[in-house]
């Protein structure tokens, strides 16, 4: 199909945040919107004969979650492209394949089969970081809007790739991107001592870095409004607290080196788990 957006459902609340997500950025994006529901293999390798009508019932509730959700879509944002599909397999099989054509990719935060808020979800955990596309992974409602974008960055190939999404989307909906550069003081052996001006050198150096990554991103989106911060901290941390105030963070993810072995690291994990807002987790070209 066309250039689209795919959002993952299964019925729950947080799959219902994540589809009016998803039909707000089709809308920006100005592109359709994919909704995807995946009844597992099991519903249809149910007995026909145990119980009377259970295996329709089921088969009828799948179908009416992805219903549901097209028609949520529509009332959301009408006038959009809406393209319902009813798959049949494994949720994180199938959406790592409808990630492959995506623009990007949209989840809630946690589905259903879990205590609610308590993890994050292993689908949204499984796809974030894993596949090409940007994983959007949505937690609560979104009728608030800040204005502003957080990403973080480190002067790396995955900081850039999110630098560049993060600047997109601010330009995309006329919002002031806050970037973030976070850093931690160096580990020093027994005994060392961290002298003052060793500490304003490495504050300086650290700002530098800040400074030299954001000058071309801002040459290249004049028009966005960027907010600079280069703060000695732990990022995943310094990055939540800005997002308290954010209506999108944007991480990186990183990889081992080698095709299908991308992991997510520990600042894009951490971000996932205890930021409030949606949190977008891009993976640098190289990788994917």
């Amino acid at each position: 199909m066309t250039a689209h957006v795919v959002v993952g459902v299964d019925g729950s609340p947080s799959s219902r945040a994540a589809v009016e997500w998803a039909a707000d950025d089709a809308v920006r994006r100005g592109c359709a919107l994919r909704i995807v529901h995946v009844c597992e293999p099991w519903v249809y390798d149910i007995p026909l004969q145990t119980p009377p009508g259970f295996r329709d019932s089921v088969i009828e509730s799948c179908q009416g979650v992805l219903e549901s959700a097209a028609r949520l879509a529509r009332e959301r944002a009408p006038g959009i492209e809406v393209d319902a599909a009813l798959e049949t397999g494994h949720p994180i099989e199938i959406l790592r394949r409808e990630a492959a054509d995506a623009e990007q990719v949209v989840l809630g935060s946690r589905g259903r089969g879990g205590f609610t808020g308590l993890l994050l979800g292993s689908v949204s955990l499984a796809l974030a970081g894993h596949v090409a596309a940007p994983v959007v992974v949505v937690r609560g409602s979104q009728e608030r809007t800040h204005g502003v974008v957080v990403v973080g960055f480190d002067g790396s190939a995955h900081a850039a790739a999110a630098l560049e999404y993060a600047f997109e989307e601010a330009a995309r909906r006329g919002a002031r991107l806050h970037a973030i550069h976070a850093w931690q003081m160096p580990v020093l052996g027994q005994g060392a001592t961290l002298y003052a001006p060793l500490v304003e050198e490495i504050f300086a150096n650290e700002e530098r870095v800040a400074a030299d990554t954001l000058g071309p991103w801002r040459e290249k989106y004049p028009q966005v409004e960027v907010e600079e911060t280069a703060v000695c901290g732990h990022p995943v941390a310094v990055i939540c607290e800005a997002a308290e105030a954010a209506d999108l963070a944007v991480v990186g993810s990183r990889g081992l080196g080698r095709v299908g072995s991308a992991v997510l690291g520990s600042v894009g994990h951490g971000v996932l788990h205890y930021a409030r807002c949606p949190v977008a987790v891009v993976r640098a070209r190289e990788e994917a």
